[in-house]
């Protein structure tokens, strides 16, 4: 049976530090990272493709801010399920591209993803989940008086906007994603985290104003569809102890256990490898056998055990 595997790419691999954004850039930069994802599949892997959205959700809804004079508002749910859309395009397209220059007959499709959240969690009270641009300061804190934002520095880059992040708790077409997955298709889902929507008592569903951190939702549905491999695709190679201290060095291997060890300890910053972490640990921890955490370039060589850093259940191979 050809193995499966969930790769989450962050929606900062999209846009690079330094770069506007424009459509064009977060182009070139998908086809990089399809150019990973496709040697895989070229291998036999069969993979299902998730991706962030910070920036591209910030400048959706900024966009419907200040457009709102004039056209109609997007709140922040449908400014989710805009960039999935988006996002999606543009990875459909670079992977397509990529599979021709393969020789590869896989399709590639990308499937609106919705996941409920409890309207009760604490999330709402205490927004922690950065979107959009990085600001200095004196812009921050202008946005944050004029418009209302909710501002934190963001791993000494700068200044972001910060909105609720609650647990993900279900992800609705996961079964139709499986289905496809097994029909040796290559899905594009759960973009964003996913769209966030409450459950009614009579099941009718409606959107929430928050943002579901994709590695937390994409380690809940590599749980669900049971992959053998699940991959977070950062802009680190691997993940470091004492980052960018003197005594810095990288983790290659690490049972959950160990990682748990490291996080309780500080090691990993809530706004920047904290939540991959625990993403990690709670794939393991719910059945999962491997986690490899790197940046595209380096995928291969993780695959290979050369690169990366691999997280395992420690009860067994895991190779």
């Amino acid at each position: 049976m050809p193995k499966t595997a969930l790769i989450a790419i962050g929606g900062n691999s999209l846009i690079r530090a330094g770069e506007r954004g424009a459509i064009n850039e977060q182009l070139g930069n998908a086809r990089a990272t399809a150019k990973s994802i496709v040697q895989m599949i070229a291998q036999g892997w069969r993979v299902v493709v998730t991706h962030g959205n910070g920036p591209q959700v910030g400048a959706a809804l900024l966009r419907s801010e200040r457009a709102s004079g004039e056209v109609y508002d997007h709140p922040l749910d449908v400014c989710v399920a805009t960039t999935q859309s988006e996002i999606g395009y543009l990875l459909q397209r670079a992977l397509e591209d990529e599979l021709r220059e393969h020789k590869l007959d896989n399709r590639v499709a990308t499937v609106l993803t919705k996941v409920r959240v409890d309207p009760a969690d604490q999330a709402y009270q205490n927004p922690t989940k950065p979107i959009g641009p990085f600001y200095t300061k004196e812009v921050a804190q202008e946005k944050q008086r004029t418009l209302g934002w909710d501002i934190v520095e963001d791993s000494a880059r700068g200044y972001r906007r910060v909105v609720p992040s609650p647990e993900p708790k279900h992800v609705y077409e996961e079964p139709i994603i499986h289905e496809m997955i097994e029909s040796g298709n290559i899905v594009i889902a759960l973009g964003g985290g996913g769209i966030p929507v409450i459950e009614k008592e009579n099941g009718d569903i409606e959107g929430s104003e928050a943002v579901i951190d994709k590695d937390r939702a994409s380690s809940l549905l590599a749980s669900s569809l049971k992959v053998d491999l699940f991959i977070i695709s950062t802009d680190a190679d691997q993940v470091y102890i004492d980052f960018k201290k003197k005594t810095q060095h990288g983790i290659q291997t690490a049972t959950a256990e160990e990682m748990q060890q490291h996080y309780d300890s500080g090691q990993f910053p809530a706004g920047s490898m904290g939540p991959k972490v625990q993403s990690a640990i709670r794939f393991i921890e719910n059945g999962g056998k491997k986690v490899i955490i790197t940046s595209y370039e380096y995928l291969m060589d993780a695959l290979d055990g050369k690169a990366g850093t691999h997280i395992v259940d420690g009860k067994g191979d895991a190779s």
